[in-house]
This record gives C-alpha cells, structure tokens and sequence, in this order.
C-alpha cells in the first residue's frame, strides 16, 4: 500500500470513528444568540432537539463536535426566544372574529355603518355580527344609538360588540329576537334607554331599565355585560365544522406572531372537546391553556370530573368575571366615575360577592385555579378578598387575577400576602392612558396599570394581551411593557414610567412567569434541556436593539416541539 493510500485509509478511518462517536439527534439550531431564560438568564449558542424536546443546548464548538442531526438550522447569529405565551386572550373570539364585520379602528359610528353595510353586501348569513368599535377613540365620545341601524337593515338583526366586549350595539330587530323591551331588567348588566322628551344623554342612564314606560323611553340599542348575553344567547352558534376552519386560520396568524401557547379565558366544554380532537388529529398545533367559563353548567361538570391535561392541552383552572370593562364604565370602582357629572355610577358587578364566596373553596378542594377578571378597585378588592378567606396565607395554588387593572393602594399588599399572580395586559395602558385619568381622576389613576407595583408583590406578573381586545403582537406587548407607549409612540416620554417593567422582566413574563402561572414551568418558557422545543427566531434582538427599533422588529420563524409552523416569506 502507497503512502498516499494509507493516508487516505487514516482519515476515512478517522471520520467514520468521528462520526460513530457522535448522537444522533433530530434538529440542530447553532450560530445563534439564545436567550434560555433560565433561572441565570445564560445566553447560549446552539441547541439540539430529539423527539420534539431540547436535549443539550450550549457553546457552538461542543454542540457541533458532539452531534449529528438529520436537519441543521444556521440561525446566523440571530436571537431566539422561547416561544412567546399569551397569558390572558380569546384564541377562539378571535378566530370567530376573522369571520365577521371588523370594526377595529373605526374613528366614528359612521364608519362603523359604512364597514357594516360593506360586509353585508357578501355575506349571506341570518345575522350580521361584528366587533372592535371604540367610542372613545371617536370626536364624539358617547355611546351610539340604533336609528341608524334600524334604517339601514329593518328586517335583519345587526349586532356589533365593542372592542373590549362588554358592551355592543344592536339594532331594533335584533333586540325583538331577544326579547329586550323597555321593561327587561337585568343583573350584573344594563340597558341603555333615554328619555324621549329630554333627550338625556344615554351613557349617563344605566338604571333606565328600572325607571322606563313605554311612552317615555326609548332603548338605544346599547347593551353592557350580562345583557350582552341576552343577545348573544340567540344568535345561531357556528357549527364545529365553521369553528375548525376558524380556529386553523387563526392559529396561522397567531404562529405569525411567534405565539407557541395561548391562555384562552373562557371556554366551553364542546369548544374544549374541539380543540382536544383537533390536537390529537395533529391538526391544531397550538398549545392552549382552557380556563373554562365559570358558569353554572360548566362548573358541574368539571368540578365532577376534575383537571385534564395532555402535551398540548391543560384544562386546569376556571374563568369568573366579578365586573366589566372601564371603557364601557361597566368596571366597579369604590368611588364614582369622575367623569359622569353629578351621578353616583360605581360601575357594576356581573356576580354577587355570593356566588364567588361559593365556588372559591369547592376549587380549591377540586383542585382547580380560580382565575377572576377584576377591572375597577371595587371588584379587585372583593375578589382579592374572597381568595383571601380559602387560601389564609402564603400557598402554591396560584390563583390569578386577570387585568387587576385598577388597584387600591392598601390592596396591593394582598397579591404578596396570599401568593396571587396578576395576569396584566400591557397593551392596555397604552390603549386607555387617553382617557383613564378622565374616568379615574388624578390621584386613582395612579394605582391603574400599575405593573411595577404589582410585580414587587411576588416577583412574577404573567403576561397576555386580551386579543381580540388588543392587537395579537407580543412584540406590541413587550414594547407597551418596557416603553409604556402606544404603537405611534406617545406619549414622548411614556406613561407614568415609574410602572414600566425592564426589558428582562417582560422577557420573562410573556415566556416562563407565563408558564409558571399555568402550572406549565418544568415544561416550556424557558430554552433548556428537558423542556419543550417551543422557541421563536428574530430579525432583530429585542432585549438589546434601541427603543424606537421595537416595534419593526419580525418573527423569522416559529417552532413548537421543533416543528416549523411559520416561516417568513422572503
């Protein structure tokens, strides 16, 4: 045998041993800036992944000499993120909402009958439905009223909800079908009437119902909170074929935005079955965490059954609502709104402080979280109080407060001293920063949105953004989170910046503060060994890129167990 050919022997020999002496793995991702969010928050260089599960992440050199995979990702020096929980939103609303009029943006009632009368002309169903109108955001900032609408579709029931759904608009024949008159009287809600003769503007009236004749009223059309079920109740509900295609549309969008797991507050048990069948089908790739609807019917049969959970699917905790929302003044404040002149309007509650005292240890003993929608400092401070009275002190049973929005300043101490977790929706603030100070006054307003504070309580906020209420981002929730601005950038300086989150703290709580409010921290919302390969890829390093920088930033690619489920278009 030849030098030369000996030579070549050596080497041929040198890597097959090489190769034999390296695992095998299914996915390679290297050349990257990975932010593990582990407890020493490390940067690392490369991962690999088996089985849809990270088994080694570290330095770029170790990484490479120790394994050989099918399939090599160059992330090219870019940063990955695990993927991004949405703590608190309504997958389900939302993919539903991508079938119905959007009335997002709308600067007045007038574009919202522009927007209607334009879905109607290529939409054949019985009833018109649509949502996302904001009259706050209008010259005119007064509920609308239905005349408009009756003109416009005499004979076809129109229905459009508000942006924060709490409250909406129906027209005349709408209201026939659900039976409201000017004598329907309902509680934990109201329907808006005024005076015929004195014309008294209708968003000052909540107690009309009570006061109402037929001869003296006229119902405006608008509904809040429990009333907006009366209308809800019959409306045709979409089959399960109609809400498949809705919920595999949506999920697309929400891959888009680097969403790998969903908190939907709110669920019933056909929608929970659904979305459990779809997952198994492999269908439905997202992760959701089901809060179910804390009504009547669902809380027999769960509390019965007890907690579900597969790989993808945790149906663990309960959904209440104890008020509305503060755009709609359906939010319960211990103080008058400040600006309704010369009225008494607390807002209201949507259950009685019975119902919550009731359920609150039957969950506990089950098993379950309790997790309540709390807008004004009324409704955070009997919750805050109900939860006070099962769980006596410091526990691990993380019962949540969802938006604890507007916090009394003797009530923060109360997240700290019986371990509750706000649930807080950054994008909020920035959305109502124009006129909260106008509802709340100056000295209440300072104990809304009030994130740094609440974060201090337990060293954890977990992180959503409430869509459809708010825009899907989470890179929108980031910025409003570290910024405290508005995707326009204002105000200039931020807003009420001693409540600002880091951009660590954001980090953490839309990924593994996340997770840990659902139970989920040993298995996603960090990057490290063990865990779920759910991580997102950047074109731009969020945590360190400058400010104004942000919100340009794109999802490059989305992962979940190490499936590509989105990937940017060039």
């Amino acid at each position: 045998m030849t030098k030369i050919s000996s030579l070549f022997l050596g080497v041929l020999i040198l890597i097959l041993t090489s190769c034999s002496n390296t695992e095998q793995a299914d996915l390679i991702v290297h050349n990257a800036k990975i932010y593990t969010v582990n407890d020493l928050f490390d940067i690392a260089e490369a991962m690999v992944i088996s089985d849809g599960k990270i088994i080694d992440i570290g330095p770029e050199h170790e990484i490479r000499n120790k394994y050989h995979a099918k399939k090599t990702i160059d992330a090219k020096k870019q940063a990955i993120y695990p993927g991004f929980i949405d703590a608190h939103c309504h997958f389900v609303g939302y993919a539903l909402n991508l079938k119905t009029v959007n009335l997002v943006g709308t600067k007045s009632f007038d574009e919202v009958l522009n927007r209607t009368i334009d879905f109607s002309k290529n939409n054949n169903d019985e009833w018109i439905v649509g949502r996302g109108w904001d009259q706050n955001d209008w010259e005119i900032k007064e509920f609308p009223s239905r005349e408009k609408l009756d003109s416009l579709f005499p004979t076809q029931p129109v229905f459009l909800t508000r942006i924060d759904g709490h409250s909406a608009i129906a027209n005349g024949e709408a209201l026939r079908r659900a039976n409201i008159t000017s004598k329907t009287k309902i509680n934990g809600g109201a329907i808006i009437a005024y005076n015929t003769e004195s014309k008294q503007n209708q968003t000052l009236n909540f107690s009309a119902t009570e006061q109402a004749s037929d001869n003296q009223s006229q119902l405006t059309g608008v509904v809040i909170d429990n009333a907006v079920d009366l209308i809800n109740k019959v409306i045709p509900q979409p089959n399960l074929k109609y809400l498949e295609t809705a919920l595999l549309e949506a999920q697309h969008k929400l891959f888009e935005a680097g969403i790998t797991t969903v908190d939907d507050a709110g669920l019933s048990k056909d929608t929970i079955d659904l979305i459990d069948r779809l997952q198994q089908e492999n269908k439905l790739k997202m992760k959701v965490y089901a809060m179910i609807s804390g009504n009547q019917n669902m809380l027999n049969h769960y509390l019965e059954k007890g907690p579900y959970k597969t790989d993808r699917l945790s149906v663990n905790s309960f959904k209440f609502y104890a008020d509305g929302a503060l755009g709609s003044r359906g939010a319960c404040l211990l103080e008058p709104y400040t600006d309704i002149i010369e009225s008494e309007h607390h807002g209201l509650l949507i259950s009685e402080a019975d119902f919550f005292n009731k359920y609150a240890p039957l969950l506990y003993e089950k098993g379950f979280q309790m997790n309540t929608h709390c807008i004004g400092d009324s409704a955070n401070r009997l919750i805050l109080d109900v939860y006070a009275r099962t769980l006596k002190g410091v526990n691990d049973k993380r019962w949540r407060i969802e938006h604890a929005q507007v916090i009394h300043p003797t009530d923060f101490e109360k997240f700290k001293t019986y371990t509750i977790i706000p649930s807080i929706q950054p994008t909020h603030a920035t959305s109502d920063m124009y006129w909260a100070k106008d509802r709340l006054g100056e000295h209440r307003v300072k104990g809304a949105y009030a994130y740094k504070d609440l974060l201090n309580q337990n060293g954890i906020v977990a992180l959503g953004t409430d869509f459809p209420v708010e825009d899907i981002s989470p890179i929108k929730t980031f910025y409003a989170a570290v910024a405290r601005k508005d995707a326009s950038g204002q105000p200039k300086d931020g807003y009420q910046m001693e409540n600002a989150l880091t951009k660590k703290e954001a980090l953490k709580g839309m990924t593994i503060w996340a997770a840990l409010s659902n139970f989920e921290e040993n298995e996603k919302g960090s990057l490290e060994i063990g865990k779920a390969a759910d991580f997102v890829i950047l074109n731009n390093d969020i945590m360190t890129t400058n400010e104004e920088n942000i919100l340009d930033v794109k999802v490059v690619q989305t992962f979940i167990n190490g499936e590509d489920v989105f990937s940017l278009k060039k």
